[in-house]
């Protein structure tokens, strides 16, 4: 009550004399009563196909209205988008396509970049790219792998250390070349990260944590996916090639990819290191929205997941 207004109470309650609100108490002995409603285990995504299509397209509104505002606030010329070939990305860019269609202004004005590196996959690249062109964003291909070598020659760090250095500085140098692309296009950096990452901490300090506007940053990873599916499905119809590509990103395996690639495939898978998405937004959901316990939260998630995580398990990414 004190963080949400929404829910006043009924005026019969008002005690006009008291200027107070009165309540009617009884006694009764607590006791542990076993959960006997239907607990949905995807809170942030409507399981019913009608709803889940509604607030998916009321999201993708409200989010290309506010960066809409954004540039016309700014005056931005361009909007520079890092372009992975995962969903984030892909999700940053179809929200700039949309908002660049709300002010009238051509695709073009948005400059998707994508960076390979030692990670990168022909998989992942080839769907950047493709995406890009289907969109009408102006692509630029930028390969980091020989200035990232550069600074690891500078900063003494050995091509075979894959630690946390190796992973960062390509992150790092990414996000420095989005920042001079948009200086030197006048233009804003959009951000890709989702509010699940966020949480997580699961982003580079001064690297793509940073953004001029970050359009993902109230989207938790689960919706994110349906938000993309979402697209793909409506656009079926009106350009095939673009619905083929998105529905390859949603079966690509999330990931940073900043690790060397395994035979041409994605060697690091983010939900192996970070733990199910499905987990951590089901606890945002309930901590965000309605400052739940960790207690209750679990309890709930108890409910939502049995038969498919166990209580040691949803308690491990529960203190994460």
């Amino acid at each position: 009550r004190r963080r949400l207004t929404t829910f006043p109470p009924e005026p019969s309650f008002r005690d006009a004399s008291l200027g107070a609100f009165a309540c009617a108490w009884a006694e009764f002995t607590p006791c542990q009563t076993p959960i006997t409603r239907y607990v949905s285990p995807t809170p942030f995504v409507p399981e019913n196909a009608a709803d889940r299509a509604d607030r998916c397209e009321e999201i993708l509104t409200i989010a290309a209205l506010g960066l809409k505002k954004r540039l016309e606030h700014t005056g931005a010329k361009t909007a520079v988008v890092g372009l992975s070939g995962g969903l984030d990305s892909t999700l940053a860019l179809l929200i700039t396509a949309l908002a660049m269609g709300m002010l009238g202004r051509p695709a073009t004005d948005i400059i998707a970049v994508t960076m390979p590196c030692f990670g990168t996959t022909d998989r992942t690249k080839n769907n950047a790219v493709i995406l890009a062109e289907r969109m009408g964003a102006t692509l630029r291909t930028i390969p980091i792998g020989d200035t990232v070598k550069s600074h690891f020659k500078d900063i003494g760090h050995s091509m075979e250390d894959h630690s946390v250095t190796f992973e960062n500085a390509q992150a790092r140098e990414r996000t420095q070349v989005l920042m001079d692309i948009a200086n030197q296009s006048g233009g804003l950096v959009i951000g890709t990260g989702d509010l699940s990452e966020l949480a997580l901490g699961w982003a580079t300090y001064n690297g793509d944590h940073m953004s001029m506007y970050g359009v993902n940053a109230s989207i938790p990873k689960t919706l994110v996916r349906h938000l993309v599916d979402y697209v793909a499905r409506d656009n079926l119809k009106k350009d095939e090639d673009l619905t083929h590509v998105l529905e390859d990103i949603l079966d690509t395996p999330v990931s940073p990819e900043l690790l060397p690639a395994v035979q041409g495939k994605i060697s690091q898978k983010t939900e192996d290191l970070v733990g199910p998405y499905e987990l951590h937004d089901f606890f945002l959901y309930y901590i965000i929205r309605w400052g739940f316990s960790p207690r209750k939260v679990l309890r709930l998630a108890e409910q939502a997941f049995a038969g498919r995580y166990d209580r040691r398990v949803l308690l491990k990414w529960l203190r994460s």
